[in-house]
């Protein structure tokens, strides 16, 4: 089997399959998180980060299938590189780290309340993971767009020049100006 398919096995094991989710399940947003940054243009290891995004929950998503002090599992699963953009986004504060990640590239790691820069190789796709995850989470519960949109239009058009064209293009699209 593949990588793709053996994770896809494993979060139907974990029980992602029967977590409501915006637009169904868990798994149905994992698996259109990672097809959507495919079609985008993304890189593998942020595909394979994308399928597995949630597995330790994360800051709006406080549900795990996998604790974070049991990273190995997942990175056998899906590689080293994967795994850390899959913690990194489940380790996110988000009210401490999305405002200025653009111009600082900081992140605030929930789980052990250290502060984190990252490199531009490493922002893009933690920015493009973040904005695909919401945009699909838009579609799916067209209130969360109703209530948030505004903040959300504001913070990705700050968020333009460290994402990738494709992405912050998609971001135009689904949100409108």
């Amino acid at each position: 089997m593949s990588v793709d398919a053996d994770t896809r096995t494993w979060l139907r094991q974990c029980g992602a399959e029967a977590i409501e989710h915006p637009g169904g399940t868990l798994y149905a947003h994992l698996c259109r998180v990672q097809e959507r940054l495919a079609v985008l243009g993304s890189g593998v290891d942020t595909q394979r980060a994308g399928l597995a995004h949630a597995v330790y929950g994360t800051d709006g998503f406080d549900l795990a299938l996998l604790d974070w002090t049991d990273r190995k599992q997942l990175r056998d699963l899906i590689g080293n590189d994967a795994e850390a953009l899959v913690y990194l986004y489940a380790a996110c504060d988000r009210t401490r780290t999305w405002r200025d990640l653009a111009t600082t590239g900081a992140v605030f790691d929930r789980f052990t309340k250290e502060l984190r820069t990252l490199t531009p190789v490493q922002l893009q796709p933690f920015a493009d993971l973040s904005i695909v995850n919401e945009l699909d989470v838009f579609e799916h519960d067209r209130s969360v767009l109703d209530k948030h949109g505004a903040y959300f239009r504001e913070l990705f058009a700050a968020w333009a020049p460290v994402v990738s064209p494709q992405v912050a293009s998609e971001a135009l699209r689904v949100l409108g100006r």
